[in-house]
């Protein structure tokens, strides 16, 4: 396929364009089914995409795409065909919008909700510098939900600028849209909305126009000269239909399985942790009935479909509300019952005032089930997990364990049941399966005991297998060392720490050094005499690649933490 721009696209007839769209949807296809990705959602917007290149005028026009995974049509158009075979590779072009990448790109998203606020205000400093160009947000009904988006709306008239809002209906996010925008958008695609449900729009200071079908160049392309024009006088939100996974019958038919991909082919050497999390809750729940689970339009990602459909009434999927889903797990803890709200890692990141003063201020017996913690690879920035062990260790009140596996994961799962107080438990996607063995909060296990003047405290699965690769390595040397299994940051084991008497501490985590694991372990053994080692991520945001690399490249390297051993126990 050879690149194609803006000018070829305003030139060519319209069954050309479509022709276009074709080769567009065969191009993603094939890249996805090489690199992963985002799949369906990319295939459904193919033609959306290209009618607004053939419009609008990028990039001195403006868009900003609602979390991002679907630009990969945004890209080929605006010169990235030769790059794009390296999508979400190391070095590679990202499955997001990027500034740093290209001028197309004026504002970098990946978490929902926020590309009605960024449209504004690059809006609102167009008006302000006297400039002349289109600002269009791209935002899906999955988004619409979330709360930002409101906030967003209510500044519209307040800012007095002109927005083009694309509201891109496909009845997803990752999981079903649900909840009472999801009705209204739904009574308008199906024509039985009422006038308030327009006029709802309109009140914001919105020109509500559609529904459109977002898949129907014929319709589209009107739709959007129209909205154009309208921008002269006033914001306009565009409603569109379309159809998740178009083009590739077993991704209309299953969406959300083919929602995010692996590379076709590519077989799973490990379990996931989501589906310990599932089995785990459901039999739980059995003989617990205060049980009850909540999630942020993550139901099938985060392994909890079986509980949704055994506990249907203790099941409560809220949609991208990251903020009102903690609240909410505030109150139905305050009233007696039992919550686990299961969460990405870099999702939960926007809850932390929520965990703060409505979870632990209040004390309630709250379990945060927090998957995709450490580095996730190939989504880039907005999804490495690295932040929250230093986020939740300053918070009064929290408990925060880290599984050195799958076992000892369904462990702290049990043990959360009768555990009254918050509790904050992080992994990684995936992981090994173990037997389960009792867990007592506080204490940390010693892996390996040895008479040696270096001991290795390692916190979750990564960091325990590096550990374990490092001491193999170091018996073939005739070295040896003592390995702990970190399992919670807080509290801290502090009557293992104080019986410790090595001279060398070495600390691992899959987390940032600053706040996190080993900033915990030097303040315990400040004044102590100890020489202190940490190695945790560098102070930076990790972009996108294989996981492996990046966590050697920003600060588990094995070599690296091999000298220091080897220079550690030189000393003696």
């Amino acid at each position: 396929m050879k690149d194609i721009r803006q000018n070829e696209l305003k030139a060519v007839s319209l069954p050309q364009l479509k022709e276009i769209c074709d080769r567009l949807r065969e191009e993603i296809f094939c890249t996805v089914s090489v690199c992963g990705g985002h799949l369906s959602s990319n295939l459904g917007v193919v033609e959306l995409t290209v009618a607004l290149h053939r419009v609008f005028d990028f990039p001195r026009d403006k868009i900003v795409f609602d979390v991002g995974h679907q630009c990969y049509a945004h890209k080929l158009l605006s010169g990235r065909r030769k790059q794009f075979q390296t999508l979400r590779k190391e070095g590679g072009i990202s499955g997001f919008p990027k500034r740093s990448e290209s001028e197309y790109d004026c504002y970098d998203t990946g978490h929902a909700g926020t590309a009605i606020s960024a449209a504004l205000g690059i809006a609102k400093a167009r008006d302000l510098k006297r400039e002349k160009f289109s600002v269009i947000a791209f935002v899906g009904d999955g988004s619409f939900n979330n709360g930002l988006v409101f906030e967003a709306l209510n500044s519209l008239k307040i800012l007095g600028t002109n927005v083009l809002i694309i509201l891109n209906d496909n009845g997803m996010s990752i999981s079903p849209t649900v909840g009472g925008t999801h009705d209204v958008l739904s009574e308008l695609k199906e024509g039985n909305a009422v006038s308030d449900d327009v006029k709802l729009f309109e009140r914001f200071g919105l020109s509500y126009e559609g529904v459109i079908n977002g898949n129907d160049l014929d319709a589209l392309l009107p739709a959007l000269e129209r909205a154009r024009e309208q921008l002269n006088s006033t914001s306009v939100l565009l409603h569109v239909s379309t159809k998740k996974g178009l083009g590739y019958s077993f991704c209309e038919q299953a969406p959300l399985e083919t929602h995010g991909v692996s590379p076709f082919g590519k077989r799973a050497e490990q379990s996931e942790y989501s589906a310990a999390l599932g089995e785990e809750l459901t039999a739980l729940a059995a003989n617990e009935k205060k049980i009850v689970a909540v999630t942020a339009a993550m139901t099938d990602s985060l392994g909890l479909r079986n509980f949704f459909q055994t506990y249907p009434e203790r099941a409560f999927d809220v949609g991208i509300c990251e903020e009102h889903a903690s609240v909410l797990c505030a109150a139905l803890a305050a009233e007696g019952m039992k919550p686990y709200y299961a969460i990405y890692s870099t999702f939960l990141q926007r809850a932390f005032d929520e965990i703060i003063h409505d979870v632990c201020g209040q004390n309630l017996p709250v379990t945060f089930c927090i998957d995709r913690a450490g580095i996730t690879g190939a989504d880039g920035e907005t999804h490495q997990g690295i932040f929250d062990l230093s986020y939740l260790a300053m918070i009064p009140n929290l408990t925060v364990a880290v599984p050195k596996d799958i076992g000892e994961f369904r462990s702290m799962l049990r043990l959360s049941a009768s555990f009254q107080k918050p509790l904050a438990i992080r992994y990684p996607r995936k992981g090994t399966d173990s037997t389960p063995k009792p867990v007592e909060i506080g204490k940390f296990e010693i892996l390996h005991n040895t008479v040696s003047d270096v001991i290795l405290f390692a916190a979750g699965e990564n960091c325990i297998r590096l550990a374990d690769e490092l001491h193999t390595r170091a018996l073939r040397e005739e070295m040896d060392f003592t390995i702990v299994n970190a399992r919670f940051l807080k509290p801290l084991d502090e009557e293992l720490l104080a019986s410790r008497k090595e001279k060398y501490v070495i600390t691992l985590e899959d987390n940032v050094l600053i706040g996190g694991f080993g900033d915990a372990i030097n303040r315990f053994y400040l004044n102590s005499g100890k020489q202190i080692a940490n190695f945790g991520y560098k102070d930076a945001f990790i972009p996108h690649g294989e996981i492996n690399s990046l966590s050697a490249k920003f600060g588990l390297n094995g070599e690296e933490i091999y000298r220091r051993i080897r220079d550690f126990y030189a000393r003696g």
